[in-house]
């Protein structure tokens, strides 16, 4: 743990506590998601094998070329759609979440809310 800012450094706590618990296969993998102060990020990710299998963000050109949300957790319930969407084509349909430290709550609940719109069972 690098950082010294005593907030991510709680995050890091929590992150560490959660991936003790969960472990992503290739029947169930682990939906991860990340969110910095601009952008949200979603991967669908085999631990077993070491591999990411579906991955999204508002960096993604399928998303930054759509309209300008109205906010980021807009943007996060439509990057949740397109991580279920993409994971669903690979046929998916079942994953473990892991919140990366992150409260459930705002970007990262909206992000959820989406893939479960779309599809994805958690």
């Amino acid at each position: 743990m690098s950082s010294t800012n005593p907030r991510e450094l709680a995050r890091l706590k929590r992150k560490a506590r959660i991936r003790k618990k969960i472990k992503g296969t290739s029947t169930k993998p682990r939906l991860s998601v990340f969110r910095s102060t601009r952008n949200v990020y979603a991967q669908i990710i085999d631990d077993i094998a070491g591999a990411t299998i579906v991955s999204a963000s508002t960096l993604d050109g399928e998303i930054k070329g759509q309209q300008k949300f109205d906010s980021k957790c807009a943007a996060a319930v439509y990057v949740g759609k397109i991580v279920a969407q993409r994971a669903m084509a690979k046929g998916i349909k079942q994953v473990v979440f892991d919140r990366n430290g992150f409260l459930y709550h705002g970007r990262v609940k909206a992000l959820t809310d989406g893939a479960r719109e779309a599809g994805l069972n958690f």
